[in-house]
Parts: C-alpha cells; sequence; structure tokens
C-alpha cells in the first residue's frame, strides 16, 4: 500500500502522544528502582514499591503497565537456583528436640530464629557465611564472615544477633533458636551461649533441609541476589564489604512479599508500634 509523502511526512513531525511522553518518565523511575536494589526486582516488587512512593508524578502505575515497559526495557527479576547442601553432620550425640516440625511462623519477633552456613567461592579460595534469621519478620538479626569453618563463624553471627536485641531492649528468654545438624551448631560453647541467652535449641533431622527450608531459602536469595548477581569475588574483604552492603538493603529497604510487601525493620516497628498500648495498659 503506497503511502502519500504529506503523510509519511507529518507522522515524522509529529509530536510524541501523552502515552508515549509518559511511558518515558515511568521506564526511567523502574529502571532506578531496579538499579537501586541490585537489579533483582521483578514486575510484582517494582510495581510494590512504585505504589509505596506514590506512583510516578504523582499518578499511580498499574501493574500491566510496570509488566509492558520493563519488557521493553529489558528489564527482569532475578531467578534463584537450587541451593547448595552445606551441612555436615556432627559425629557426637545430639538429643536436642525439633520443636519446630516445618512450622516456619512465629507470633512475635524473637519467638524463633534459624541459622545455617553456605559458602562463596573466590579467586582466593572459599568463603564461608553464617547468618542468623528472625522468622517473624525475616530480618537478619546476626552474620559473620569467614574463611574457616570453625565453629566461632556460627557462634559470632548468633552473638551479633543476640547483641542487636539486646541494644534495642528486646527480650530474647522466649527464643527458640532453630538450625541443622551442623557440627557448628552442635559446638558446646554454641550451645552454651543459647542457654546463657535463656533460648531453646531445637534441630531438624539429619539430611533433611526441608526440616530448616527457612534458613535454606534466605541463602539460595542471598546466592542469587548477591553472590552470583555481583560476582565474581576476589577474596573475603570483597565478600565481607558486600555482605554487609546486602544486609543492609535487605533489612532496611528490600520489599518481602510474605510481609505484605514490607521490609522486615519496618515489619517489626509495626509490630512494636501496635503492641506498645497493650504493653501500657497492662501495666
Amino acid at each position: 500500500m503506497k503511502i502519500a509523502p504529506s503523510t509519511y511526512y507529518a507522522a515524522r513531525s509529529r509530536p510524541p502522544s501523552a502515552r508515549a511522553r509518559r511511558d518515558v518518565q515511568v521506564t526511567e523511575v523502574i529502571e532506578q528502582v531496579h538499579e537501586r536494589n541490585y537489579s533483582v526486582y521483578g514486575v510484582r516488587k517494582v510495581y510494590a514499591e512504585l505504589a509505596r512512593q506514590g506512583g510516578v508524578g504523582g499518578q499511580p502505575v498499574a501493574r500491566c503497565t510496570v509488566g509492558r515497559l520493563m519488557k521493553a526495557a529489558g528489564l527482569r527479576g532475578i531467578r534463584r537456583g537450587r541451593p547448595p547442601r552445606t551441612t555436615h553432620s556432627g559425629t557426637g550425640p545430639d538429643t536436642r528436640p525439633d520443636l519446630v516440625k516445618r512450622a516456619f511462623t512465629a507470633a512475635a519477633p524473637n519467638r524463633l530464629w534459624v541459622a545455617d552456613i553456605t559458602y562463596i567461592r573466590t579467586f582466593n579460595g572459599w568463603v564461608y557465611a553464617a547468618f542468623v534469621l528472625d522468622v517473624y519478620s525475616r530480618r537478619v538479626v546476626g552474620w559473620q564472615v569467614s574463611t574457616s569453618l570453625r565453629a566461632d563463624l556460627a557462634i559470632d553471627a548468633l552473638e551479633m544477633g543476640l547483641w542487636t536485641r539486646d541494644r534495642a531492649g528486646h527480650d530474647t528468654s522466649e527464643l527458640v533458636h532453630h538450625s541443622d545438624r551442623g557440627v557448628q551448631y552442635v559446638a558446646i560453647r554454641y550451645t552454651s551461649r543459647l542457654a546463657e541467652a535463656g533460648a531453646v535449641a531445637s534441630v531438624g533431622t539429619v539430611g533433611d533441609s526441608y526440616d530448616n527450608a527457612m534458613a535454606e531459602a534466605f541463602n539460595s536469595l542471598f546466592k542469587a541476589e548477591l553472590i552470583r548477581n555481583k560476582g565474581p569475588w576476589r577474596s573475603v574483604d570483597d565478600v565481607e564489604i558486600a555482605v554487609a552492603e546486602y544486609i543492609d538493603w535487605y533489612n532496611h529497604r528490600r520489599l518481602h512479599g510474605e510481609l505484605g510487601h514490607l521490609p522486615p525493620v519496618e515489619h517489626e516497628i509495626n509490630y512494636h508500634q501496635q503492641t506498645a498500648p497493650e504493653l501500657v495498659t497492662s501495666g
């Protein structure tokens, strides 16, 4: 079909439509949100973050629009791989019960923590990272990075968690601490420190990752969003700095669908604000 020259040149000289201009504006904000969040957000979380910001230019953005513009810009969320096996069971007797039974829920902060260890390959050898999470908020309350798998790695992460809660004036006397049966968590120093804090130790069965599923899920997320996403890594120092930055983002800014698209720290703040009047009344 022939097109008249006047029609062609008129189309070329016509200014962009209102929708096209709006698409450019929204795409710029979407790209900023995606980049600021480790480039791991998919449509769902980008849409949630834009909603938290009040839209773009004071106007809401539909989820379908976010999906359309992210696809056009070549943006997508990160995909998790299969988590590796990092548990090496202790050889001594372990009589601690499984108090969780795969029910990873908690009615309040500091009722249930889960702990696990994962590993990172660097140019200078293996690096290991230990994490302790609060099940209620999914907040990483303690972490540590080391080139050794000795018990100090797990203990240091636990100490950070206890210190974080103590500094905030939060009680951990009703805490259940759940882990696998790895040698680091069987260590006498580790179990003794839990007892000193008034926490009860719980462990899953041998060789069953589902019994520590929430900790395993975090390790998988950590590897996908940081380690594989931002690697390769040169040394333990590079990993340690990156983990500190990642945990700060994860706790304070990363949106969690399980928490109603809130960051863990904000979720905890909401809990304490809602329960504070009850504590005052009951007192």
